[in-house]
């Protein structure tokens, strides 16, 4: 049972935001400080990445652990009401990252994912840039 009002719940959810959120915003501004330079929500590529580094050839899925279910987190936890919609939710969720992955793959991009649960080391970030730019040091030489 839920603990709030069907219409308090729905304006929660109203106001869960897609592009630039916190996670969003710090892997960009961490990049940008780094010299990597990006276009935002590549709309006409599959999955409309976050990012897309085209200099690099890369794209980067900054994915929330709860709405991607990031395997093992803590964060991925499950609603206890309405739990067929949800799980059918974040099924369908799973199944769009990673057939929007593959069609990138396939159009030659490199496709990164960074958790929401990881952006609290600050490794994982110097760990994502390294790789974008050693990715593309290896293709360009």
């Amino acid at each position: 049972m839920d603990r709030i009002s069907k219409s308090a719940r729905s304006a929660n959810m109203s106001n869960v935001k897609s592009r630039d959120t916190k996670p969003e915003m710090l892997v960009r501004r961490f990049l940008h400080g780094r010299g990597l330079r990006y276009r935002l929500h590549g709309k006409g590529l599959p999955g409309s990445p976050d990012l897309v580094l085209r200099k690099h050839g890369s794209v980067v899925f900054v994915h929330g652990c709860f709405w991607h279910r990031h395997s093992g987190c803590s964060r991925a936890t499950e609603p206890s009401s309405r739990r067929d919609f949800w799980l059918g939710k974040f099924e369908r969720n799973v199944a769009r990252d990673r057939e929007a992955e593959g069609r990138l793959r396939e159009l030659g991009w490199r496709v990164f994912v960074i958790w929401e649960c990881e952006l609290k080391h600050a490794a994982s970030l110097e760990r994502l840039a390294d790789e974008i730019i050693g990715n593309a040091r290896s293709t360009n030489q």
